[in-house]
């Protein structure tokens, strides 16, 4: 039976090509596979709660609040079907292990692609694979964000409303663009299921596209090698191969990855669909996005109000804070690999203290994207007494600039001192090596 699938299938050939790749041992190294593993259950979960979700924004009657025959309480059909799955037994289990699956994709993405800054393992040949990494980054968050508006609670409905504000603030074409994305305009009947298309359709079939070609490119590329292995063999692929003994600790972590999910989405609950109830014309106040997504709407926040008429087109704050500057963020970070120098392909992860000002910089980035998160609390430190209405956007603009300023010079200075006190051990190894001669 084998001789006849590998006459057919060629087994053989995808054994020594892909089943006896080497994979490095260490343990940063699993963070890409965290996120896999995330995405996997991400779509098992998805499907599971897809089955009982009702993509639509018709009024039905709320059978949980039915109200009377001459006045039945209505509520759009996404939001009813939200209250029927967390009536279900383990439905909302299910939410909330869909819901924090969702939060550690992102986390691990962000540490991954950290990881790989700060090592340069962006260097030649792996540009591309840089590239691609920043799109399933980008395309994660766009994923979560048409998740959490699926229930078409309160929430959801707000939240849905600034996207589409924020789409529609795009100079000349955005209204265009707005009814485009969101089935004409908002509120409109076909919101839900298009929001839905996005979801389960599009968004997941391009993070497995994406998914797809960055694993093959990194077995193509192979991975960048820990620096004991330069020791033990010079640029050989050191490791341990991935079906005899790779393939069982993947297992292991995807199971206990799942087993710590599932024990934490059991005490603590997600995004209460009940508590904010169906959408209204009622505005929530403070209305936030999740945490990957929280320095842009801190940009936001700071920003002054001003508008400018440009050829019949309107440039306002809301279009710069919003889209303008995370576009140069996100420009910048694909700009990565092509700020490097170097020529020579790139076989070992560096010592990031070895790059100080490659580390000072990714630290700088880093403390800016903090600092615009807090700014995301602006009304709390407001309300808090910590900041006042007249001085809160001067201050938290100072901090913006200058946090990231000291904390480069803060990691330069600390790079230095470093290395003078291995420049130190040095001298004092040599100095008792020639004593002993």
């Amino acid at each position: 039976m084998n001789q006849w699938l590998d006459d057919r299938l060629h087994i053989s050939r995808l054994n020594d090509k892909f089943l006896r790749k080497a994979f490095p041992v260490h343990h940063s190294f699993f963070l890409g596979e965290i996120t896999l593993f995330s995405l996997i259950v991400l779509i098992l979960t998805g499907i599971l709660l897809a089955l009982s979700y009702e993509p639509s924004n018709s009024l039905v009657v709320n059978t949980f609040d039915p109200g009377t025959v001459t006045k039945p309480n209505l509520v759009p059909a996404a939001y009813h079907s939200a209250l029927k799955i967390n009536a279900m037994p383990f439905g909302d289990m299910l939410r909330r292990v869909h819901h924090w699956m969702a939060n550690i994709m992102v986390a691990a993405a962000v540490i991954h692609m950290m990881r790989i800054y700060f090592t340069g393992a962006f260097k030649k040949p792996r540009e591309i694979n840089w590239w691609i990494g920043m799109l399933l980054l980008i395309f994660s968050a766009l994923t979560a964000v048409t998740g959490y508006i699926l229930p078409y609670d309160n929430y959801a409905y707000n939240t849905v409303k600034v996207v589409y504000a924020i789409t529609g603030s795009i100079p000349w074409v955005g209204e265009w663009v707005a009814q485009a994305a969101f089935a004409g305009k908002f509120p409109g009947a076909g919101i839900i299921p298009r929001i839905y298309g996005y979801h389960i359709m599009l968004l997941p079939g391009i993070l497995l596209a994406l998914t797809g070609a960055h694993m093959l490119l990194m077995i193509k590329q192979k991975h960048t090698q820990p620096q004991y292995a330069k020791r033990v063999a010079y640029k050989k692929i050191v490791g341990v191969p991935f079906m005899t003994q790779q393939t069982p600790i993947m297992l292991v972590l995807a199971l206990l990855l799942t087993g710590l999910v599932m024990l934490f989405a059991a005490f603590i609950p997600v995004h209460p669909v009940e508590f904010f109830g169906p959408p209204s014309t009622t505005p929530i106040n403070n209305i936030k996005p999740d945490w990957y997504l929280l320095w842009v709407f801190g940009a936001l926040a700071i920003i002054p109000s001003f508008e400018w008429h440009l050829f019949g087109g309107l440039i306002g704050a809301e279009f710069v804070g919003a889209l303008v500057l995370p576009g140069i963020v996100m420009a910048l970070m694909f700009a990565v690999p092509m700020l490097d120098r170097t020529t020579e392909h790139q076989y070992y992860a560096e010592n990031p203290t070895n790059h100080p000002v490659r580390l000072a910089a990714g630290v700088a980035f880093f403390a800016m994207m903090i600092v615009l998160s807090v700014a995301g609390y602006k009304p709390e430190l407001i309300s808090s007494g910590l900041l006042t209405t007249g001085n809160a956007n001067t201050i938290l603009w100072i901090l913006t600039l200058l946090v990231p300023a000291v904390s480069y010079f803060a990691v330069i200075g600390i790079v230095r001192g470093i290395r003078a006190l291995r420049e130190a051990d040095e001298r004092e190894s040599l100095a008792h090596a020639h004593a002993d001669d």
